[in-house]
C-alpha cells in the first residue's frame, strides 16, 4: 500500500492519486461507484473485480485504463498496489470481504448495508480501529437533491419543530425480477427492508438521532416473490420525533417521496432525484457543468401550512441540487489528509439496531424497544 496510516478513521496518502480497487461490477458497481470513483480528485480507477466476461468487458470499455480479474482475491492479492478498496459486490460478502481487506492492511468503502447485524458492523469498526484504517459505508442517498433540501429547511427552522417525518421509496414493479435481491435466503440479506430500506433509515437517523422504539409491517406481495417487497416502519425517536418509512415494489400509486410536518409549515415533494437515472444513462459528474443533479422547476416541492399542494396550495421550494460526487470527496480527503469518513461504520451499526428491530417487529407483531447505546 502506498500511503501511511496516521488517523485512527483516515489514512493519510500525500502523494498522488488513490488507486483504487472495485469488487463487484453490477448495478452498484457499474452505476454508482465507478462513475463516481473516476470523477473524483484524488482517486483513481485500477482494478476492477467481475468473474462475468459481459461485464469484464464493460468496465474495459467504460474506464480504459482499468484491469479487470476475476475474483475479489485477485484484488486482494494487488493489496500492495492499491490504496483502497470498495465492495460493490452482494451483501453476503460485505462481512468476510471487508474483514480480509481490513487484514490486507487497506481501508475499505462497502455498500450499504454493512452487515446483517449491528453485532457484526461494531466488530468490523472495532478492526478498522485497531489496524488505523478508514471504513465507510456508501450512503450516497445523504446527498439526494431532495434530502438536502429537507435537512435545509429542518436546519433553518423554516418548519419549526419537527412531528413527523414520512419518507417513501415507492415503485410498481409487480413482476419479480429475481436474483439474490430478491432472495428469501436469509444469508442473502435480500428484501426491501434491508435494501431501500437501509436508505430510509439512515436518513431518519441523520436528520433526528437514535431511534428508541420500532414498529413494522413487512410483506411479501407479489406472486413467486421469497422476500419483503412491502414494508412499513414507525419509528419513535429519543427527541421525540416520529419517523414513518414505506418501500415497496407493488405501490399502485406512488405517495409522495417526502411529507414533513413541523409546527410551523409542511414540505411536500414528489418524485425522485435525477443522479440515478443520469448515472444509468452514462451521464457523468462534471460532463454536465452546473447541471448535475438538478431538476427543473415543475418538480420542486411545495412549502405551506394547512394547504393542499396537489389543490395549488403552498409556495415552491427550489431543491438544492443533488450531490453524489460529495461522498467520494470527502473519502479522498480523509485519506489524503486524515480525519473521520464522510459514513462512519458506528452509524451504519445503528441504522441496522433499526433494521433488525424492524424485522423483529414484523414477525411477532409489537413495537420492540431499543436501548440506549453507551
Amino acid at each position: 500500500m502506498s500511503s501511511e496510516t496516521s488517523d485512527p478513521t483516515g489514512t493519510a496518502a500525500p502523494h498522488g492519486p488513490l488507486r483504487v480497487g472495485l469488487i463487484g461490477y453490477g448495478l452498484a458497481g457499474s452505476v454508482f461507484h465507478a462513475p463516481l470513483i473516476a470523477a473524483t480528485d484524488g482517486l483513481r480507477l485500477d482494478t476492477v473485480s467481475t468473474s462475468d466476461p459481459e461485464r469484464q468487458a464493460q468496465a474495459r470499455a467504460e474506464h480504459p485504463q482499468v484491469r479487470t480479474v476475476d475474483t475479489p482475491q485477485a484484488v486482494l492479492d494487488r493489496a500492495a498496489d492499491l490504496d483502497l478498496i470498495v465492495l460493490a459486490s452482494p451483501n453476503k460478502t460485505h462481512v468476510p470481504l471487508a474483514t480480509a481487506v481490513l487484514e490486507a492492511g487497506l481501508p475499505v468503502v462497502v455498500d450499504k448495508p454493512l452487515a446483517a447485524t449491528a453485532a457484526e458492523a461494531e466488530k468490523l469498526a472495532a478492526l478498522a480501529e485497531e489496524r488505523g484504517l478508514l471504513l465507510s459505508v456508501f450512503q450516497n442517498r445523504r446527498w439526494d437533491n431532495d434530502f438536502r433540501t429537507v435537512r435545509r429547511l429542518i436546519e433553518d427552522g423554516t418548519l419549526g419543530d419537527i412531528q413527523r417525518f414520512e419518507s417513501r421509496f415507492e415503485r410498481w414493479r409487480p413482476q419479480p425480477k429475481g436474483g439474490w435481491r430478491e432472495s428469501g435466503d436469509p444469508a442473502e440479506l435480500g428484501g426491501l427492508l434491508y435494501d431501500l430500506g437501509s436508505h430510509l433509515v439512515d436518513q431518519a437517523l441523520t436528520l433526528f438521532g437514535p431511534v428508541v422504539s420500532v414498529y413494522a409491517e413487512s410483506d411479501i406481495r407479489r406472486p413467486g416473490a421469497e422476500a419483503d417487497d412491502d414494508t412499513f416502519l414507525a419509528l419513535t425517536h429519543a427527541s421525540g420525533v416520529r419517523s414513518h418509512l414505506w418501500v415497496s415494489a407493488t405501490a399502485a400509486m406512488l405517495g409522495p417521496r417526502f411529507r414533513v410536518l413541523g409546527s410551523r409549515a409542511g414540505y411536500v415533494k414528489h418524485g425522485l432525484d435525477p443522479q440515478e437515472a443520469a448515472l444509468r444513462e452514462g451521464l457523468r459528474p462534471g460532463t454536465e457543468g452546473a447541471g448535475w443533479g438538478v431538476e427543473p422547476e415543475s418538480r420542486w416541492g411545495s412549502l405551506g401550512a394547512g394547504a393542499s399542494p396537489r389543490a395549488g396550495g403552498g409556495d415552491p421550494v427550489p431543491t438544492l441540487p443533488g450531490d453524489y460526487p460529495a461522498y467520494y470527496a470527502a473519502i479522498a480527503r480523509a485519506l489524503h489528509e486524515g480525519g473521520r469518513p464522510p459514513v462512519t461504520a458506528t452509524e451504519a451499526a445503528a441504522a441496522l439496531r433499526v433494521l433488525e428491530a424492524a424485522k423483529l417487529s414484523a414477525t411477532e407483531g409489537r413495537t420492540v424497544r431499543i436501548e440506549a447505546q453507551a
